[in-house]
């Protein structure tokens, strides 16, 4: 069985190699320049390579698996030389003027070309000069042999030129008669005849060789004047090919002419061509006749161009259009002052390619199918130079080359046709030598995708098959054939392009946004967005497609990028190739971007090189498809960036792979996760997400680079062809790009236009940097989107773009006025997606509560770039107008007295638009430097209408201005949105400055107004991008998204818990209200009082006691009467009780109160603290008004329980305070949402359950606001990647780089959480009739029948209500709002995934707490204040409002029902049967007494226990651990140098693993693997200088001791020499190490070593870079001894952390090398933790610390002011003031440490720790503040001895330091002077023989040893055998046994005076002690003490029977007269009714 295996044919080399060859043998081989590429399939080699000759050229193609299997061809050229062109005059001009005295020269061996030299070589030519009368002559001959012009002879027909002068030959001057003779020729002025025609020809013949000839020709006119010699020459040579006397033209391509003026060509008027058409003689053929071309005119601007200027153009339709005519003249005519000039060029027809056919076979098949096109028979005089094949399916201006050859039958592969009919359209170029084409339409043919082998290509691709050989297409692209080649990466391309569309549609039809996936295209139509919910796959399913398909494009892009490039139609057929294949820009891998980028610059430089050379249409074909090329590439790089396209998954898998030289250093662009992490998120898939973003901004910002070097080459390659008024565009839906050549004249007020409306309008006032006044071009360019750059708010923007090109190509400097600038339109994506107009329900807003004159709106402008900020609002009602106000950063304030505004406008209806919306903009330049802007805005009312805006003719320009609420009859809708205009820089960085947003931004297109021209676009804001369904449905499970659904639960937790706490407060709050009957009310008493008592809020101003009163009256007064509810507890704290008091009859005026209380409650419950009364008589509804403020208290005040409040008079109802104490509490409590669910007035009917619903409502959907506009901040970092331009509300900023969120925020949260508010409020409780008031009734029936006992009552103005059961729809409501914002909430904490949803959730919860607990309670206060010093109303009592109903007679709340209900009484019955317990002095003193003995005592406890919690804390916070290591010791320079190269290098990297595998992910660890370098190591060493000894005879440099005074602080050179080292190059940190730092470059100070104190410079040294790096350094350092003799200390300092315990460590290692030669060292290691607070136990207990701090500083500070100087006297101050002191002091250095921590930390935050970090200062700091709360730990310890006060023992040591402090001080002074004494001898003794008196501190601790008896004596004998012993006995004597004793004795007495005069708190500790064991029940009462308490109660409960008898009495009076006024009341009935 025979197997082929074809795959290895593919893998060949080719190779072409030249041999130059003789007669003989073809042996030498030629070397040809590199830019000759011999390694292609194809060999292309440029003209003026080769010289002339034959040459051999061979490819060899070669088996790269079998080298020696290979095959050869050869082929045969000769290079001969190219026809030269003969020109007489300049540039070849067909036909001149001169003047008739003028010199007329004749020049060939100057001006004729030479097309294979540089210069032409006249000496290479023999020249004859011809001449004769043209018009009327032939050329004088004498029997066909042409005579010369000097030629003496005479043709009797053809008379000569110069016949009718004397003498033949004469007026005639040949030159250059040596090198090359006759190559010019000057016919003297006044030779020619006057108004004469001459045509001169020069025939020329090579010296060499005779075959080789060239003819030129020239007309002259003769006229009389003296004109100037015009040249008049094609630009493009090549196209102006001679022709005997004319110029080859090819009808399919443009003429463009340029002149020259020769001699002074001053004074030129005007210039003028001239277009003839022309057609020979029909009497004689010697001439041709000129007529001129009638439809100049008509044709300017079409045809024509330049017909007014030194260029002129015709373009190819003016010869398409006249085909019959062949010949055309193009005379231009310079107008002087004092002549006219005239040349001509004559041109005729070159006729193109004719005769022929072409014919294709077969007319059906696949991409693959071979089809063979034949083109026989054409013929063309030239010679046929190729044929190109074109094919397009629908569009022929689409149409696109698909292969061009030599041959007339060659084969092609087409590309699919047509969708529907497969239908494929070709046309055949047939084009000559001279570049004529002929166009020929053949057969179309049917050719269809084969989708099998497109299929298989793709998985063997996608699946990175080894069998990819196979396929058929693979083989094909491996031909190399750039043909080949081409066909099938356009048909493939093709193909590729279909299946990215239908998959893109069908991505779309599944409801992804395109705007998130795509950017649309030019003059595309939004797309309708399917609003259905994202199929979960669909997603997937489109990425999966997408990856696909970018891996085949980058597979096939290999094989375009090495093709060879030849010649013009090389470049377009690959541009072509390239267009397709990049033309779906979100399938474009970096890599294709990469090499289509460099090819496409490469293809734009081969046509620069060749563009003088090529038609313009060619050039136009070729830049037009790199033009497209580039803007392919550049809308493929940028929208990744900026989040328009998918990222693809080839790149992320190649920016994350592992280099094959990876190494652990930090600094390394792969390995720094700093460049990569977003914030603290270190995760892999954000490093791995913003890895590949980094790299694709650097590709961003080369592809940007190259693409501008692109369109310059493109822009000089077309601008040589375009003259004034011609323009070149290539308009397409990927890219608009307009060449136009204009004269700046015509620049001004221009208007430049492109698609989508984009324009530039030029104004007539600019500054134009140029000097030439020629032509100039303007280049306008349009991409899809704009480049990224440093700012994202353009990702919605189109990208536009206008320059000014002059004529070598150069941009100019463009400058226009700001008053008149340019104005330019930016168009946005037609996708973007507009946001909704949301609706401002002002008609329920109760302006006249705040007295508010305007709805104000805030919203936050913070952006890293200026913003223009645009308002729209709709009216309902279109009839309405409004005056809009706003002010920056502050409210806006305009009444009669204010005027604070920055701008105002006014809306009126007449200037509304169609769509009925009125419009205001704030422009970029007023919101720079401003963080907020709040507008207001005002509807106006009829009279402020008609005086402003009555109509449009009569505007009053003044403001409105009212002191009125504002009052809206019509709600209005409002958008608000941000726009930008900003420009790219050379850094591609967006820019701002000069550039003003103008009046006319809309949603869809930016309007900017600029000084300059550049790229620019416009910024946008957008609303959330909308939620990514399939991708939270992924990864939707609870362990990725903890912090979510935790913060969900826990919060749905909390509710839950606050309900229920809401609903059982609730039910106490039922229990509170209601109106209470006194018991002691008589049934027959018929008169009613209303009494209200307010309780106040200090604390304990409850009580417990029973309370009395009387009220008195002008005409009565009530019995002692007693406050009591048995159903409820009454005079709460804060309470508002009522109570029902019934009277006989009217009291009248009412005159005071007396009240009292018996002081029986249990301990601070027997304390009342009263507010004031409301006294109302129920029958007139008059209030009285009784104010206490003040303490019914025995411990309080004057200790009064009794008190007579007389009425209030109308001054003091309105005093501050008392107003304050009405309003102040009731505002916070029922103002303040939140506060009201612990605090709500039991009184209103707002409940707690309902005010908990509410508050939850606001916090989920604030949160869900939050959420959905968080993620804009990131990207307007651009923002920060944002934070912005973000609107928010309040101070705190949600999204920094986005505006419009902070509206959107407050209208979701205000409105929702407004509505539920107020439908809580107004919904009416079910209520039924109390009993009290049936009771009432009863008694009373007149009262319930008629109404006319009724006083006329005002009706308060009703407000809308809702019936009870809307109840059930308010709570259902605020149900869904909760679900449906916790919903949304998971839904978009899941795409933020868990870290970034921390973050959030930190940002919401810390505006949360700060508007709840500080922002809205300081608000609330401070309006109340306000409202109490300007508008005080001392009758309105809101708090009452419940109790009081001021539109009936009385009111006793339902309520009532189940608390009570009234029993009939005898009329006899008693009022007050329970006795009246009222305490007299004695009681009261006695009360007094034993209740300040318990205040007493638990103020003792309380102080006890607070310091003991104070001591606790301050251990807590200042314990902490401090290690100190030492490493092992080095002895000399040698060894410190061993150490540094062989251990300490090689550990500061992290090596290979045990195993030999790559540290991965290990960069800046040390070797341990375990410790991570923060940034990287350095060495620092200080130096000495030299100095000169004292005494030079043994030694003359003297090295000396480090000191601040010697240190060396020169620059040096490496070797510490101060001469440059020119020999040997050193890298630039070895160079650093020998230049001198000082220490604030170094971030370092000063360091306390063993032998000296060091400064923080020196000369440094860093470990940076590789190992293999550091390694080589510190070797070079070695040899150049960096450490040397005068090195006195080096330092390393590193910086370490650990991740595994997150704690950094500084490590200082020291060396000091003595002047001795030792070197002595140590090692420190400082381990901080930068964590402010490592646990919640920390924070808490240093929160509660600060918190005692000023507890303590309060306390001291009121004794300070109490005692004056007496305070500093007590010992305890002092312990006091040294605890605040140090904890002040602590806090102070706290701060202090903070704030260099936090730079640090900033600094750790911001490089992740790739950057060295000092952390000296921190550990000094550090340190401090270890110290200062060590010694509060002292101090408080100290403290626990005054908490003990009471007690005789433990107070005994204050005393006796007290009493015996001035003895102590004299003897301390003693025993210093002794002490001293010792010391001196003790050091002069001994310094040179004990090591224990090297110094006097080490003196003084022996002999403080000496002491203690802690010292060995021997030590001191054996330093001298007599002083020793004698200097000790005589220590140990004087010091130990008389100093210590005396200090004994002083002690001794102090103590027994101290003890002698204590005096014991005998009755405060029994006391205590007494409470303490009764409470635990250690002890019980015996019989004597419960018979002494109960004698105690029953005396204070004893009533003598004689002092009651009065009142029984006078109640038994009453009870008579009362039953006889009935009495006669019911005679008198009777006797009416006559009974």
């Amino acid at each position: 069985m025979i197997q082929f295996n074809c795959d290895g044919s593919l893998s060949t080399t080719t190779t072409w190699t030249i041999k130059n060859c003789t007669s003989t043998r073809c042996s030498f081989e030629i070397v040809l320049n590199e830019k000759v590429m011999t390694t292609y399939s194809e060999l292309y080699i440029p003209s003026r390579t080769l010289a002339y000759g034959v040459y051999q050229l061979t490819l060899t193609v070669t088996m790269i698996d079998s080298p020696n299997l290979k095959s050869s061809s050869s082929v045969y050229v000769r290079i001969t030389a190219t026809g030269i062109t003969a020109n007489l005059v300049q540039l070849g001009t067909s036909m001149i003027t001169r003047g008739d005295q003028q010199d007329l020269l004749l020049d060939p061996g100057t001006f004729s070309v030479d097309p294979d030299e540089d210069t032409f070589d006249a000496t290479k030519w023999k020249y004859t000069y011809y001449c004769r009368i043209y018009d009327l002559y032939n050329f004088p001959n004498i029997q066909g042999v042409l005579l010369s012009i000097d030629d003496s002879r005479i043709d009797p027909y053809n008379p000569s030129c110069l016949s009718s002068r004397s003498g033949n030959g004469t007026g005639l001057i040949f030159g250059n008669l040596a090198s090359s003779p006759n190559s010019s020729l000057t016919v003297l002025g006044g030779s020619l005849q006057l108004n004469q025609i001459y045509q001169f020809m020069v025939y020329m013949e090579n010296r060499k060789n005779s075959s080789i000839q060239a003819t030129g020709y020239v007309l002259v006119t003769i006229e009389v004047t003296h004109p100037q010699l015009i040249a008049v020459g094609c630009v493009i040579s090549p196209m102006c090919v001679p022709n005997l006397e004319f110029q080859l033209l090819n009808p399919t391509t443009q003429v463009a002419l340029f002149t020259v003026c020769i001699g002074t060509c001053t004074n030129l008027e005007s210039i003028k061509w001239n277009i003839y058409q022309g057609f020979d003689n029909s009497t004689s053929s010697n001439s041709t006749q000129w007529t001129l071309f009638n439809n100049t005119i008509l044709y300017e601007n079409i045809w024509f161009f330049g017909t007014n200027t030194s260029n002129f153009t015709a373009t190819d339709q003016l010869f398409l259009n006249n085909l019959q005519i062949s010949l055309w003249r193009f005379e231009v005519v310079y107008t002087f002052l004092s002549a006219i000039s005239t040349s001509a060029l004559n041109f005729i027809i070159n006729q193109p390619p004719a005769n022929g056919s072409c014919s294709i076979n077969p007319l059906s098949g696949t991409i693959t199918t071979l089809f063979t096109i034949e083109c026989p028979d054409w013929y063309d005089v030239d010679g046929i130079k190729d044929y190109s094949l074109y094919t397009w399916t629908t569009d022929i201006s689409q149409r696109t080359i698909i292969a061009f050859s030599p041959e007339d039958n060659f084969q092609v592969r087409l590309p699919a046709g047509d969708n529907g009919t497969s239908l494929l359209n070709l046309v055949v170029y047939v084009r000559d030598l001279l570049n004529s084409v002929t166009q020929v339409n053949i057969s179309s043919v049917n050719v269809i995708a084969d989708m099998a082998i497109i299929n298989d290509l793709i998985d063997k691709i996608t699946n990175s098959s080894s069998t990819i050989t196979n396929n058929a297409i693979v083989r094909l692209l491996s031909s190399g054939n750039q043909n080949v080649v081409g066909q099938m990466i356009i048909s493939l391309s093709q193909e590729l392009n279909q299946m990215s569309s239908e998959n893109l549609d069908k991505a779309i039809s599944n409801g992804i946004p395109a705007v998130d996936i795509s950017v649309s295209l030019l003059g595309s139509q939004s797309l309708q967005q399917i609003s259905i919910p994202l199929n979960e796959s669909a997603l997937i399913n489109y990425n999966t497609e997408l990856n696909s398909l970018a891996n085949v494009r980058d597979y096939l892009v290999t094989f375009i990028t090495n093709l060879l490039i030849t010649t013009s139609n090389s470049i377009i057929l690959q541009s072509s190739s390239l267009v397709q294949l990049t033309q779906s820009t979100n399938q474009l891998t970096r890599n294709t971007l990469m090499l289509v980028s460099n090819r496409c610059y490469e293809l734009s430089a081969a046509l620069y090189a060749m563009f003088e050379k090529i038609s313009y249409e060619d050039a136009q074909s070729a830049s037009n498809q790199l033009f497209q090329c580039t803007s392919n590439i550049l809308n493929a790089v940028n929208p990744p960036l900026q989040g328009r396209t998918e990222v693809l998954d080839l790149d992320n898998s190649r920016a994350n792979a592992i280099s094959s030289d990876y190494d652990t250093d930090l600094e390394s662009a792969w390995s720094n996760l700093n460049l990569f992490s977003d914030g603290n998120d270190f995760s892999t898939k954000t490093i791995e997400k913003n890895r590949n973003i980094y790299y694709q901004k650097q590709l961003a910002n080369q592809i940007n680079s190259q693409v501008t070097k692109i369109i310059s080459l493109l822009t000089s390659s077309l601008n040589i062809h375009l003259n004034i008024g011609q323009s070149s565009l290539m308009n397409t839906s990927q890219s608009f790009v307009s060449l136009e050549t204009i004269s700046i004249q015509s620049l001004k007020d221009r208007l430049v236009k492109q698609v989508e409306n984009a324009q530039f309008s030029i104004p007539s006032d600019f500054i134009l940097n140029t000097t030439s006044n020629s032509s100039i071009s303007l280049r306008s360019k349009i991409d899809l989107l704009a480049s990224y750059g440093n700012f994202q708010n353009t990702n919605l923007s189109r990208s536009v773009s206008l320059s000014i090109i002059d004529q070598n190509g150069n941009e100019i400097s463009f400058k226009a006025n700001e008053n008149n600038s340019i104005k330019l339109i930016i168009p946005r994506d037609p996708n973007v997606l507009i946001p909704s107009m949301y609706l401002q329900n002002v008609t329920s807003i109760n302006s006249t509560i705040n007295n508010l004159l305007f709805n104000y709106h805030y919203i936050n402008i913070t952006s890293s770039l200026p913003i223009s900020v645009h308002f729209e609002i709709h009216s309902l009602n279109r009839s309405l107008a409004y005056l809009f106000i706003y002010k920056f950063d502050q409210t806006p304030q305009l009444n009669s007295s204010i005027n604070l505004i920055d701008g105002w406008t006014m809306f009126c209806p007449f200037n509304l638009t169609n769509d009925d919306i009125y419009r205001y903009f704030i422009d970029n330049q007023q919101t720079p430097g401003h963080q907020s802007l709040i507008f207001g805005i005002r509807e106006l009312n009829s009279t402020e209408m008609n005086n402003y805006c009555l109509n449009n003719s009569s505007i009053n320009t003044s403001l409105p201005i009212t002191d009125e609420s504002f009052n809206f009859t019509s709600n209005y809708e409002l958008r608000i949105y941000t726009s930008g205009c900003y420009y790219l820089d050379e850094n591609n960085n967006w820019k701002s400055d000069g550039l003003i947003v103008g009046s006319s931004t809309n949603h869809y297109e930016t309007e900017c107004l600029s000084t300059h021209l550049t790229t620019f676009a416009g910024g946008f804001i957008v609303l959330p991008a909308p939620i990514n369904w399939s991708y939270v449905f992924a990864n939707a499970d609870f362990m990725k998204n903890k912090t979510v659904y935790l913060t969900m639960i826990f919060t749905s937790i909390i509710y839950i818990i606050l309900m229920i706490y809401a609903c059982f407060k609730d039910k106490k709050d039922f229990e509170k209200l209601g109106v209470t009957p006194l018991p002691d009310n008589n049934k027959s008493d018929h008169y009613y009082y209303q009494i209200l008592v307010f309780t106040g809020q200090r604390t304990n101003a409850g009580t417990d006691s029973k309370v009395y009163f009387v009220l008195s009256g002008e005409n009565n007064q009530t019995q002692i009467r007693l406050f009591s509810d048995p159903h409820r507890k009454i005079f709460q704290r804060g309470g508002i009780n009522s109570f029902i008091i019934a009277v006989p009859k009217s009291l009248g005026l009412l005159n005071y109160i007396r009240i009292w209380h018996d002081n029986t409650g249990e301990g601070s419950s027997a304390s009342w603290f009263l507010k004031y009364i409301i006294v109302r008589d129920l029958q007139t509804l008059d209030k009285f008004y009784f104010i206490s403020q003040q303490w019914f208290a025995v411990e309080k005040d004057d200790g009064r329980i009794e008190r007579i409040l007389p009425i209030a008079s109308e001054e003091e109802m309105q005093e501050f305070s008392y107003v304050l104490s009405k309003k102040a509490y009731h505002s916070v409590s029922d103002g303040h949402l939140w506060f009201s669910i612990f605090s709500r007035p039991p009184s209103n009917k707002f409940t707690r359950v309902q005010r908990c619903t509410c508050c939850f409502v606001l916090f989920f959907t604030s949160m869900l606001i939050n959420i959905m506009y968080y993620d804009l901040s990131n990207e307007a970092n651009a923002s920060s990647e944002t934070h912005s331009g973000a609107l928010s509300i309040g101070p705190f900023s949600i999204a920094p780089k986005q505006i419009g969120i902070g509206i959107m925020v407050e209208l979701f949260t205000l409105i929702p959480s407004l509505l539920i508010v107020q439908f809580f409020r107004r919904i009416r409780p079910r209520r039924q009739i109390a009993l009290i008031r049936e009771a009432l009734y009863k008694i009373q029936p007149s009262r319930k029948i008629s109404s006319e006992d009724i006083p006329a009552i005002k009706k308060k103005k009703s407000i809308i209500t809702f019936p009870w059961w809307c109840l059930f729809i308010a709570y259902g409501l605020s149900m869904i709002i909760i679900a449906v914002s916790i919903f949304f909430i998971i839904v978009r904490g899941i795409e933020f995934g868990d870290v970034k949803t921390q973050q959030w959730l930190t940002s919401v919860l810390t505006g949360f707490f700060s508007s709840v607990i500080f922002t809205q309670p300081i608000k609330i206060i401070c309006l109340a204040i306000f409202f109490i010093c300007f508008c005080r109303n001392s009758k309105d009592d809101k708090e009452t409002s419940e109790y009081i109903n001021e539109d009936d007679e009385f009111n006793i709340s339902n309520d009532e029902e189940y608390l009570h209900s009234l029993e009939y009484r005898s009329i006899f019955s008693s009022q007050s049967r329970k006795s009246i317990n009222r305490l007299n002095e004695n009681e009261i003193a006695s009360a007094r007494d034993q209740r300040l003995k318990e205040i007493q005592m638990w103020a003792i406890i309380q102080e006890f226990i607070i310091y003991f919690i104070f001591a606790i804390l301050v251990f807590i916070i200042t314990y902490s651990s401090r290690e100190q290591h030492t490493f092992s010791q080095i002895n000399t320079i040698d060894e410190y140098w061993y150490w540094l190269e062989n251990s300490f290098v090689s550990n500061i990297r992290a090596q290979q693993w045990y195993n030999g595998d790559t540290p991965q992910y290990l960069n800046g660890f040390l070797n341990d693997k375990s410790s991570r370098l923060i940034g990287w190591a350095t060495m620092r060493q200080l130096r000495i200088k030299s100095e000169l000894c004292p005494d030079q005879r043994i030694i003359s440099i003297c090295e000396d001791s480090y000191s601040f005074f010697n240190e060396e602080t020169q620059l040096f050179q490496p070797g510490w020499k101060n001469e440059t080292i020119e020999d040997e190059a050193y890298s630039s940190s070895i160079l650093k190490a020998f230049n001198y730092s000082t220490s604030d470059e170094l971030d370092t100070y000063s360091y306390v070593g063993e032998f000296g104190t060091y400064r923080g410079g020196g000369y440094v040294y860093e470990f940076r870079g590789r190992l293999s790096d550091m390694k080589t350094n510190l070797s070079a350092l070695h040899r150049l001894d960096w450490i040397d003799e005068k090195t006195r200390a080096v330092f390393i300092q590193l910086t370490l952390y650990n991740p595994s315990v997150q704690l950094l460590t500084a490590v200082t290692l020291l060396a000091e090398f003595l002047p001795t030669g030792g070197v002595y060292t140590t090692a420190h290691f400082e381990p901080i933790n930068f964590y402010t607070f490592t646990s919640i136990l920390q924070l808490v207990c240093t929160i509660f610390y600060i918190f005692f701090i000023i507890y303590f500083m309060i306390i001291e500070i009121r004794l300070l002011l109490e005692l004056r100087l007496k305070y500093f006297h007590q010992f305890w101050s002092m312990i006091q003031l040294g605890i605040i002191g140090c904890s002040l002091g602590s806090i102070g250095v706290y701060f202090w440490r903070f704030q260099k921590t936090n730079r640090i930390s900033q600094l750790f935050e911001q490089t992740n720790g790739y950057v060295y970090i000092n952390l000296q200062l921190a550990v000094y700091v550090n340190d401090i503040l270890t110290f200062l709360l060590g010694y509060c730990c002292f101090f408080s310890t100290i403290k626990f001895i005054e908490l003990f006060r009471f007690n005789r023992r433990i107070s005994l040591l204050a005393e006796t330091l007290k009493s015996c402090a001035k003895e102590l001080i004299s003897f301390l002074i003693m025993f210093a002077i002794v002490f001293m004494a010792f010391l001196n001898l003790f050091y002069l003794l001994f310094v040179s023989k004990l090591s224990l008196c090297s110094s006097l501190l080490n003196t003084a601790q022996m002999l403080f040893k000496m002491t203690l008896i802690k010292c060995d004596s021997s030590e001191i004998t054996e330093a001298d055998a007599f002083l020793g012993p004698f200097c000790f006995t005589l220590f140990i004597f004087l010091v130990n046994f008389f100093c210590f004793n005396m200090f004994l004795s002083i002690i001794n007495n102090g103590f027994h005076h101290a003890k002698e005069n204590q005096k014991e708190d005998q009755i405060m500790l029994s006391f205590m002690l007494k409470k303490f064991l009764r409470w635990t029940g250690l002890k019980k009462l015996n019989q004597s003490e419960i018979q002494e308490e109960r004698d105690c109660r029953m005396r204070s409960q004893y009533f003598d029977p004689i002092q009651n008898f009065p009142d029984r009495i006078d109640q038994l009076l009453e009870a008579f007269d009362k039953i006889y006024v009935d009495q006669q009341a019911e005679l008198l009935k009777l006797k009416k009714a006559g009974v």
